[in-house]
């Protein structure tokens, strides 16, 4: 089995290979966060950064591709790039890809800040 069609064993394997695909597509300011005991509805949050609206599409499209591939679809995906926050929901993992401007202004990094970082990519 290819390493990309191997299938994730658990919530941490899927949010490092969110990791690794937002560094493949380029993401700035990857940040891998563990909620378990903080937050009630993920054990791990990904927050990354994207250049432009099609920059933020790509990063969403290719998290899901890949993803797939590994027997894991989203539950729900919401915001569009316009926006600046597309958010990626696969249960016990939430990823979260914005525009710079868009993680300034709702500072999750902040509101976690109590989370332990497992990942920081500059």
């Amino acid at each position: 089995m290819k390493k990309s069609q191997a299938v994730l064993s658990g919530a941490l394997d899927t949010a490092h290979a969110v990791v690794e695909v937002a560094s493949d597509k380029l993401a700035s300011d990857i940040v891998l966060l563990d909620t378990c005991g903080l937050c009630s509805y993920a054990d791990y949050l990904v927050l990354v950064n994207g250049e432009s609206n099609r920059h933020l599409d790509a990063i969403a499209d290719e998290i899901v591709h890949v993803l797939k591939q590994k027997g894991m679809s989203p539950m729900r995906r919401e915001g569009t790039a316009a926006s600046g926050w597309l958010l990626l929901d696969f249960s016990d993992v939430v990823v979260h890809i914005f525009a710079p401007n868009e993680r300034g202004y709702y500072k999750l990094d902040d509101m976690w800040s109590t989370a332990r970082p497992i990942v920081r990519l500059a």
